[in-house]
């Protein structure tokens, strides 16, 4: 498996090469986005917003956030759209959940989103890692918002409930494209398992929790079908939404079939808010975890999660001392 990437499924000679002028991604000039930079690097973790080339990263990490990717650098998968290496898995690392929580404590974040490839080599697909990291995360800053962004699992219903049971404030998921689509674009998922993981996830703590999805624009969907997964994601019980520009990694991905203009976005944004979603973020460069804290989950689910872990006793103590985690110096 190592080494392979997507296969193109769609005629190449769609690519739409130039991109439009409103296509601008932000260089770094903060000085706080070198020393994120170094932070996660000292603590050896992964983020997604390099992994995936996120157009966003340079803004993101000046402003001292950044979106974790655990379970490791390789996917199982091969979708056409996305930038992240397609190989076979190494082992997950038993400290990295503790990692994870060492830098969301070095970073003082309120707010933090916890990702990671797709491990079907993985019996439950890496969902008791998902809930290591959420329970170290939240010894560290009980008061932490938690989004996690993650696969299907398989559409494992045990796999899932340890997520769950770890009571994330935000369960993201993203549909990704179209129904139509949807053999093209994803390797392996499918369109109505993605909205059944979604449904399943707000069933299994009756509703305590913000689930979320996010649809790329310009592989080739009419407006008519976006709109009809908008209704098929409000029919799961999605209320977060996020939509943004599909941009071509590299030449053996997908082709842009077409570029998405800002006015059309905020007219989607509007159309999607009129049909029942609570936050939508929507425009070229708007990627699952852009502006990640602009969206604060409603106080009965956050006072219902809290309730619900008041009751419990983890028994889980943050001690990076004891892993030897090195110190990290501004």
């Amino acid at each position: 498996m190592a080494g392979c990437g997507p296969k193109m499924k769609m005629d190449p000679l769609l690519h739409q090469e130039k991109k439009p002028g409103w296509i601008k991604v932000r260089l770094p000039n903060n000085p706080v986005f070198w020393d994120t930079k170094g932070l996660i690097d000292d603590l050896n973790l992964v983020t997604v917003c390099e992994e995936a080339q996120c157009p966003n990263r340079w803004e993101c990490w000046g402003q001292g956030t950044a979106t974790f990717m655990i379970a490791g650098e390789n996917c199982t998968r091969a979708c056409g759209f996305c930038a992240v290496n397609t190989a076979r898995p190494e082992a997950l690392e038993e400290d990295e959940p503790l990692r994870v929580a060492e830098a969301t404590k070095r970073m003082n974040l309120n707010h933090v989103v916890i990702t990671a490839v797709a491990r079907d080599d993985l019996k439950d697909g890496g969902a008791e890692h998902f809930q290591q990291t959420i329970e170290q995360v939240r010894a560290v800053n009980p008061k932490m918002i938690i989004e996690v962004l993650v696969p299907d699992f398989n559409d494992r219903d045990w796999a899932l409930e340890k997520v769950m049971d770890a009571r994330p404030h935000i369960f993201n998921h993203n549909l990704e494209t179209v129904e139509r689509l949807t053999p093209l674009v994803r390797s392996r998922a499918k369109y109505h398992r993605s909205l059944a993981v979604l449904k399943k996830a707000k069933e299994m703590v009756n509703g305590k929790v913000a689930t979320k999805s996010g649809i790329m624009l310009g592989l080739g969907e009419t407006v008519e079908e976006l709109y009809a997964a908008m209704d098929d994601l409000l029919e799961a019980g999605v209320t977060v939404l996020t939509l943004g520009q599909y941009l071509r990694p590299t030449p053996a991905h997908l082709p842009v079939v077409e570029y998405i203009t800002p006015e059309l976005f905020e007219e989607h944004k509007k159309v999607a808010l009129a049909k029942g979603f609570r936050h939508v973020a929507s425009g070229p460069l708007v990627r699952s975890s852009y502006h990640a804290a602009d969206f604060r989950p409603e106080l009965d689910i956050l006072d219902a999660i809290n309730e619900d872990l008041d009751s419990r006793s983890s028994g889980l103590e943050l001690t990076p001392d004891a892993l030897g985690l090195p110190e990290y110096k501004v």
